[in-house]
């Protein structure tokens, strides 16, 4: 069992910073994913943890001790790559048994490591056909195989499953969880796929533009995003967005969407202490805290809830639920609601938004308030 710390760390190239001042650190066992769109620098931090890429400043550290200046195969980490990188003319057997065979284990070890290894991760049958008889699970499983048998203290996935397709990847998804859960080993999986980070990540290290935006536990970051792009990229449909004002209601406040009709919404009381009366601001929902209006709110116990009018423009039936693409108050939305309960396209109806569970976020720096 190791840890993982990232102190203070840049890396540039020339005049280009990709990584600015990134300050992490993985509890032993614990499973980080690293996520963001493309050229967030996630791949470059990992390639910086592998020992691939060399720092600019700062440190990190495994088990405590620095390893900068440590190579790759000094830092007893294991790497599993998006192409999976097996040796083509090797056998399944042969591409797990290279690695232990560069450092001189023997052949008695290397069996047992072997059919222990392709016992857990069910590639027994597989042993000695070659990566072209194999299909991309398959594939993928090897490379994970050539992994455990290190037995590291560092585990590192390059977005291993993005050249599978979408249920081969759900599969792969689980199968990686529960290695994870039975092999116990501290572990840094890079994906730009946030339902992957969400699933799989004791933590999730959320990136873009070099910058980490928020390192926290994944209920954390969909409950309570720093900023407006955690709070957008993270959650699928994306968290809706308006343009409102804070406006003062007795001892409380309520949000006024912009260009409504001005119907106050209020807010659960002592909740935004620190709003200013007509302070612009940008109110946050998620599309799937809008529930259909109700002559029964009161009996919702529990639940802090608001009517708004909302025209429907579009619906996307994906079979379990309905996605609305809307319109309210002149700006753009998505719903996400039952089948049974979508209004008809063109209809003007009214919602409701659980107040407790939305998101503000102030304009001009986009943090959360």
């Amino acid at each position: 069992m190791s840890s993982l710390q990232i102190k203070n760390l840049r890396k540039s190239y020339g005049a280009v910073e990709v990584l600015k001042d990134i300050n992490l650190e993985a509890e032993s066992g614990e499973f980080v994913a690293l996520v963001g769109p493309s050229g967030c620098g996630k791949s470059t931090l990992l390639s910086i943890i592998a020992g691939l890429e060399s720092v600019t400043s700062g440190e990190v550290l495994i088990e405590d001790h620095v390893v900068n200046d440590a190579a790759p195969k000094d830092r007893d980490i294991a790497m599993v790559f998006q192409s999976y990188a097996l040796y083509p003319t090797m056998t399944v057997r042969q591409n797990m048994t290279f690695g232990m065979e560069c450092r001189n284990i023997d052949k008695a070890t290397q069996d047992e490591t072997v059919k222990r290894v392709a016992t857990l991760l069910q590639i027994e049958p597989l042993l000695n056909r070659k990566p072209g008889q194999l299909s991309g699970g398959q594939r993928q499983r090897v490379a994970m195989g050539r992994a455990l048998v290190r037995d590291p203290k560092l585990f590192l996935f390059d977005e291993p499953l993005s050249n599978l397709d979408a249920k081969l990847r759900v599969e792969m998804r689980s199968e990686i969880k529960k290695l994870h859960q039975t092999v116990g080993r501290t572990t840094v999986y890079v994906t730009h796929d946030q339902i992957e980070a969400m699933t799989l990540a004791t933590r999730i290290a959320v990136m873009y533009q070099g910058v980490l935006q928020q390192y926290d536990t994944p209920k954390t970051i969909y409950e309570k995003p720093a900023n407006t792009f955690v709070a957008g990229f993270m959650g699928s449909p994306n968290m809706n967005f308006f343009k409102a004002k804070a406006v003062k209601n007795g001892d409380g406040f309520s949000v006024v969407i912009e260009g409504g009709e001005g119907t106050p919404l209020p807010l659960p009381a002592d909740r935004y202490d620190t709003l200013t009366d007509g302070q612009s601001i940008i109110f946050g929902v998620r599309p799937e805290h809008f529930s259909p209006a109700s002559d029964n709110r009161a009996e919702r116990k529990g639940i802090a809830s608001v009517a708004v009018p909302v025209r429907v423009d579009m619906d996307e039936p994906t079979g379990s639920e309905t996605v609305l693409l809307t319109t309210i108050a002149g700006q753009n939305a998505t719903i996400v609601c039952e089948p049974d309960a979508a209004p008809a396209i063109g209809d003007t109806v009214d919602f409701e938004i659980d107040m407790t569970k939305i998101s503000l976020f102030d304009r001009k720096s986009e943090l959360r308030l």
